[in-house]
């Protein structure tokens, strides 16, 4: 059962976002998913509490104190939403049951000097779990600098670029609805869609 942690101990940087739309590609592709919500603000347990009955289910994992509990049988597909930071025993913890660790990253230099040494932690614990870890660029255009300077950033950390999530108020209104772009049409979303090609084909690896 893979279990995706989406995680980064800056605040703001769209772990919630990320970690909704991971749920939602995973329940378009007929899974049972689980999403669970570490952070205290719960902004990925509102989202599910807003989601239509019509669309395909995705579960509450209800959270035991320290963060780390089994999923339920029948369960597929785990996604954890992580809180601010996050780092050592905690993290280690969560990464006991994970398989990939997705960190959102936006493309400022403040977002990514705060990241650094979370990156640091994060590769030498995932390293000896052997788990694998993937960077998204959020809320960038990739044809920007500010993009390339972000690509040039991660890798000198020898962490892959996934891809990249645009700035876009389709994000903003789809989670005011519980939903994400894999509950619409193709041709409404063809280019967010086009941008998760690469996120979702790591995902299913």
């Amino acid at each position: 059962m893979p279990v995706i942690v989406v995680a980064n101990p800056k605040g703001g940087v769209g772990k919630s976002t990320l970690s909704t739309q991971i749920a939602g590609y995973f329940a378009s592709q007929n899974h049972a998913v689980m999403l669970g919500d570490a952070d205290r603000q719960q902004s990925s347990k509102l989202w599910l509490s807003l989601r239509p009955d019509q669309v395909r289910p995705i579960r509450n994992w209800v959270l035991g104190d320290d963060g780390v509990v089994k999923p339920p049988k029948g369960t597929t597909h785990v996604v954890l939403d992580t809180p601010a930071g996050l780092h050592g025993k905690r993290l280690k913890e969560i990464l006991k049951r994970a398989h990939k660790v997705v960190v959102p990253l936006q493309p400022s230099v403040f977002d990514i000097f705060a990241t650094q040494d979370f990156l640091n932690e994060l590769t030498e614990s995932a390293r000896a779990a052997k788990i694998d870890i993937g960077i998204v660029g959020m809320r960038v255009d990739e044809r920007t600098r500010a993009a390339e300077q972000l690509r040039t950033f991660v890798q000198a950390t020898g962490l892959p670029v996934l891809g990249f999530v645009r700035d876009t108020q389709n994000y903003v209104q789809l989670a005011a609805r519980g939903l994400t772009v894999f509950d619409l049409p193709p041709e409404r979303v063809a280019r967010d869609l086009a941008q998760w090609q690469a996120i979702c084909r790591w995902l299913d690896q």
